[in-house]
């Protein structure tokens, strides 16, 4: 029994031992690896973050009533040019009961008062023409006597106004009919003839009836992330790129970055906003989604090499590449790197044009398997 044992040990040892030797062969078989070799070349790099919104005018008006009616007439169409003081639409008052009863009333007291005075100052102007009564008194008559004819007056103007929304006498100023404020594009007009409409005040925000803007200014409004916000800061250039324009960017600058993130799923959002510089006649319409590529950092025709090809130190982090100085031979050198664009970065110091560097992590070609 204890012969067959050592018998086992034994075969078990040769086996091992041929086993080793013939791995050790076959690793004298393999061709020894053969690492290739990239200039650097000469790039344009441009580092930027993207973010995403859309193309906004940088100003809109929204033309609101003053007097609360129906809309009797529309005078503008969505996509129309308009100026400054043109017509949009007619109001036609509805009055309120109350108040007009109330306009009614003093309408009435007015008048009263007035053919009160009025008697009064022909009386004294008799007496005044006899010579019975001073200057003085007959001045103070006269002008009680045209004080009340102005009350009657504004009386009658104010119940005008309140049943009709004008009167004689104001011009343009009749608020039944509703003007633009500026010159610029009808964006959209939200209302139809017979809609009602209530009047813009301290309580109210109003109807609105038309929304107007210079489509010659237009602006990006976007959001990034916050893990990019602090990469940015204002007056940065902008590539602005809309979806529904095929083949062609607008250049903007930065001029907004909110001072507060807003939560949107679960990360926090930053508002931004840039102006875009529209130096052709591209019509951009309002709303139209669109991506702006903030530049972080731009440099022309600098001698630049893959990222792929960089080596870090790992106790120093010192970036390096590996040079060849002969047949597959290589000697490191220490880089001074710039501007990184995730595929190219920028070499400063440390290598020519003319160096060749390792491939350390390149690809092992593909085995054949065959099958019996």
């Amino acid at each position: 029994m204890k012969k067959v044992f050592t018998i086992i040990i034994l075969a078990l040892i040769a086996v091992t031992f041929f086993g080793a030797l013939y791995y050790l062969y076959q690793k004298n078989q393999e061709d020894p690896v053969t690492y290739e070799t990239e200039q650097p070349s000469e790039q344009n790099i441009i580092k930027k973050t993207v973010a995403t919104g859309s193309i906004v005018p940088k100003e809109e008006v929204l033309i609101k009533p003053n007097i609360s009616g129906i809309i009797d007439e529309i005078y503008i169409e969505a996509g129309e040019q308009i100026k400054s003081g043109d017509l949009i639409a007619r109001i036609r008052v509805i009055p309120n009961v109350s108040s007009l009863q109330s306009a009614k009333d003093g309408v009435a007291t007015a008048k009263i008062n007035f053919d009160n005075e009025q008697q009064n100052y022909n009386r004294q102007k008799a007496l005044y023409d006899k010579g019975v009564i001073s200057a003085n008194d007959f001045q103070s008559a006269e002008v009680a006597y045209k004080r009340a004819q102005q009350s009657y007056k504004s009386a009658q103007q104010n119940f005008e106004i309140i049943r009709t929304g004008t009167t004689s006498g104001i011009g343009t100023a009749a608020n039944t009919l509703i003007r633009s404020t500026i010159d610029g594009m009808v964006l959209d007009v939200p209302v139809k003839t017979g809609n009602q409409v209530i009047e813009s005040n301290n309580f109210n925000d109003g109807t609105t009836i038309a929304t107007l803007a210079d489509v010659n200014k237009m602006i990006f409004e976007g959001k990034v992330d916050e893990s990019e916000v602090g990469k940015i800061k204002e007056d940065l250039p902008l590539e602005i790129s809309v979806g529904a324009i095929e083949d062609k960017t607008f250049n903007a600058v930065l001029d907004y970055i909110a001072p507060k993130g807003v939560e949107e799923n679960g990360a926090i959002q930053f508002d931004i906003k840039g102006t875009l510089e529209k130096a052709d006649t591209t019509f951009i319409r309002a709303g139209l989604s669109a991506n702006a590529s903030i530049i972080l950092a731009k440099v022309d025709s600098v001698l630049a090499i893959k990222e792929a090809l960089v080596q870090f130190d790992p106790e120093t982090q010192q970036p390096y590449v590996e040079v060849e100085t002969g047949d597959q031979q290589f000697e490191r050198k220490d880089l001074e790197l710039g501007v990184s664009d995730g595929i190219y970065v920028e070499v400063k110091d440390g290598i020519t044009k003319d160096s060749k560097i390792k491939v350390w992590n390149q690809l092992k070609p593909a085995q054949a398997f065959t099958s019996n």
